[in-house]
């Protein structure tokens, strides 16, 4: 059942985060299955393991997602800030 009441950005935010954690578990997962073949297949034929590049990669992007949706680094979230702090100090000036 949707509820109407519930505060838009705290639902976005609950909305990130949940994406997040689904991000994060696939990242897991699948370079979990990608060392693993590594492991088990030619991890004596090159210097730098094949699945490094991949963790890295990815990575980065987890980390931003995390960073968007835990550290408060959203450009959204950031405008509104930026706008609110605006009118308080046009408010201020005003008086």
């Amino acid at each position: 059942m949707e509820t109407t009441d519930r505060n838009p950005q705290l639902w976005r935010l609950a909305r990130q985060r949940a994406r997040f954690q689904g991000s994060l578990l696939t990242f897991l997962f699948v370079n979990t299955i990608l060392w693993a073949v590594w492991y088990f297949t030619d991890r004596n034929s090159h210097l730098i393991p094949w699945p490094l590049w991949v963790s890295f990669f990815w990575g980065i992007g987890v980390v931003a997602r995390g960073l968007k949706a835990y550290a408060g680094l959203n450009w959204a979230d950031r405008s509104e800030r930026e706008y609110e702090k605006l009118v308080r100090q046009q408010r201020n000036e005003l008086r």
